[in-house]
């Protein structure tokens, strides 16, 4: 078994600065990877900073506990460790806020994925999301932290009024402006062949997910994949940053 990881971040179309930030690990062995996604928030240096301090923390924290070969982490405590990790961005970002005014207002989503085997342990709090392409579909793992998710699921709204809401990014939950921050969780089987894709919503809101699988399709590799998504956003006038990371498991 092992993993194919490839991913890019673009300060889209309109944007004069690119306020993601994207990483990733694979250990010595091939059997755990760590993916992230942050797509920060709180004008142009705020947004930057807080992405940032939110990666840097994630990887310090559990880059050290997938460098080994598979340790017999349970779930529990893989959980357990992503929630820790989730703690200490959280703390990162809070500190550094208090001690900058200019900095007040900042935040960022987050969205991490640690591959173990052919688990897939995902964690996040905002709106970039993760996904699965298997069996020609698009299917979304996450469920987004915006005022507008919560119209949809109170049915105060309908899926096509979205595009007309005028707040339909405002965020309900962001890593940095809470004391805690606890994000939400869930675990994925992955199979031969399946594409786990984390992103920003600069993604999401500019490119149809029909689009992503076409463009899988015709892709040569992982790397055109990514590089083909993210000029679907630009040529569609992307309005924020556009983020990919793309990940395909082989026996």
């Amino acid at each position: 078994m092992r993993y194919h990881v490839a991913g890019q971040t673009h300060r889209g179309a309109v944007r004069e600065s690119n306020q993601d930030v994207v990483d990733w690990r694979i250990n010595d062995a091939g059997d755990q990877a760590l993916l992230v996604v942050a797509d920060g928030m709180g004008g142009h240096q705020g947004g930057e900073v807080a992405s940032r301090l939110a990666v840097d923390a994630i990887i310090e924290s559990l880059e050290p506990e997938i460098a080994n070969a598979l340790s017999g982490n349970t779930d529990a405590d893989i959980r357990e460790k992503l929630d820790r990790a989730f703690r200490l961005a959280n703390e990162r970002i809070v500190s550094r806020r208090s001690g900058d005014p200019r900095l007040e207002k900042m935040g960022t989503t987050l969205v991490v994925a640690w591959l173990s085997g052919n688990q897939a342990h995902i964690a996040h709090i905002g709106d970039s999301r993760c996904y699965s392409l298997r069996d020609s579909q698009a299917l979304c793992l996450t469920r987004d932290d915006t005022v507008v998710q919560n119209m949809l699921e109170d049915g105060s709204i309908t899926r096509a009024d979205v595009p007309n809401v005028p707040f339909r990014n405002v965020l309900t939950r962001a890593v940095g402006t809470v004391e805690q921050a606890a994000p939400s969780y869930l675990r994925e089987t992955l199979d031969e062949g399946d594409v786990l894709l984390l992103c920003s919503d600069g993604l999401t809101d500019s490119v149809p997910e029909y689009r992503w699988l076409e463009i899988h399709k015709e892709s040569d590799g992982m790397e055109r994949t990514v590089q083909a998504l993210i000029d679907a956003g630009l040529a569609n006038e992307a309005g924020d940053n556009v983020s990919v990371v793309l990940l395909t498991l082989e026996y």
